[in-house]
């Protein structure tokens, strides 16, 4: 920014070069893609998030149903050679804390019967406490739906990122092209000095 306003003021300066005015449009054309180009570029990948995410929204809350479960029994603990005896690695149970398994009875929605093991809602789990469980229209257990909310956010960063990105990739081609710039003047420069150089402050030369 302050490269292009110092080179546009002084411009018509016989010392002004003409690299010096490619870099200041460089400088002047990376400022508007920073200020007008990478937000547009986020806006808009985040409104295509957005609209993907809300579209998945939709489809999962017409799918995904919470339908009421009955605690059965506590179910039965995993064989032995099922994972890692909890007795040989005291801190695994620490580390990775589960919920305590039940085995539920539901009614689908479209109204057939299922019994399966599910996590407990509460702690400690009693036979004949009532819960809900979402499923889809079969009575396979699924996942809690999307929130909206949490689809907004999502979106929002990713358009964030997205222009954080273009912004960066702008900076990075601006020092691209004045470092080519540099490289050339410090060429120009060597071949100048190569022509005065060997006569530099020879009398009569002209030095």
């Amino acid at each position: 920014m302050w490269t292009a306003m110092g080179v546009w003021r002084w411009r018509r300066n016989p010392l002004c070069r003409r690299t010096d005015l490619v870099e200041a449009w460089v400088a002047f054309a990376a400022l508007v893609c920073v200020l007008v180009v990478a937000p547009a570029v986020g806006w808009a990948v985040g409104a295509q998030v957005d609209d993907t995410l809300q579209r998945a929204v939709r489809e999962q809350r017409q799918e995904r149903y919470l339908v009421p479960a009955v605690v059965v029994r506590p179910a039965p603990d995993p064989p032995a050679g099922a994972g890692a005896d909890p007795a040989s690695n005291p801190g695994a149970q620490r580390q990775t804390p589960q919920r305590t398994q039940i085995m539920a009875a539901w009614t689908a929605p479209d109204g057939s019967s299922h019994q399966g093991r599910v996590p407990a809602a509460e702690e400690p789990p009693r036979t004949g406490d009532q819960f809900r469980i979402w499923t889809d229209t079969e009575g396979r257990v699924v996942g809690r739906p999307l929130d909206p909310t949490a689809a907004n956010f999502h979106a929002g960063m990713v358009g964030f990122a997205a222009a954080l990105a273009a912004a960066a990739l702008m900076e990075t081609v601006r020092r691209l092209v004045v470092r080519r710039l540099m490289h050339r003047r410090y060429i120009r420069l060597d071949r100048a000095w190569a022509a005065v150089g060997p006569d530099w402050g020879r009398a009569g030369a002209g030095s």
